[in-house]
């Protein structure tokens, strides 16, 4: 629909942490195998950083400022950084498809969709990202995230080839 080609193009998930539910490791197969016939997808996990439950503000910002430095060593100056914030854009499927595909005719084929920590992203790969998006107000455990994310990349290149898709 509209005029790219699919083994040019390239998805990433670069999330934080291990994904260890085999609940939702099976969820995130089945919506893998699902955008097969669309784009390659590829899932990378930095390791997240240790840190005790109460922490100082410095404290957490060192956290963030460490999981961030593994998360922009995965991405590449090409890439177009699409990362997950609560205070990013609202968006719903219909506009998420619609950015891929427009970024996508200017030429991106490789997407890199950042999920951070669960305390959240540092300023750096906050400042890296090409467009911040938010599923809404609440917050979502980050490994939970990722199958969400996963199912809303399938959803929108069904968008854009304009197959049908449950609304």
């Amino acid at each position: 629909m509209y005029g790219y080609t699919e083994e040019k193009m390239k998805v990433t998930i670069l999330a934080v942490g291990k994904l260890k539910e085999k609940y939702l490791k099976q969820g995130i197969a089945e919506y893998s195998k699902r955008l097969g016939p669309y784009t390659k997808l590829d899932i990378i996990e930095v390791p997240d950083e240790q840190a005790p439950e109460n922490l100082s503000e410095t404290q957490m910002t060192q956290v963030k400022e460490k999981e961030g430095q593994r998360l922009l060593g995965e991405v590449k100056e090409t890439d177009f950084v699409i990362t997950l914030e609560i205070q990013g854009k609202l968006v719903s499927s219909e506009e998420l498809s619609k950015t891929i595909a427009t970024q996508m005719v200017r030429g991106k084929s490789h997407f890199v969709f950042v999920i951070g920590g669960s305390l959240g992203l540092s300023d750096a790969v906050m400042k890296r990202s090409n467009y911040a998006i938010s599923f809404g107000r609440i917050t979502y455990p980050h490994q939970l995230m990722r199958l969400v994310l996963t199912e809303q990349i399938y959803r929108s290149f069904r968008i854009m080839k304009g197959e049908p898709y449950h609304k």
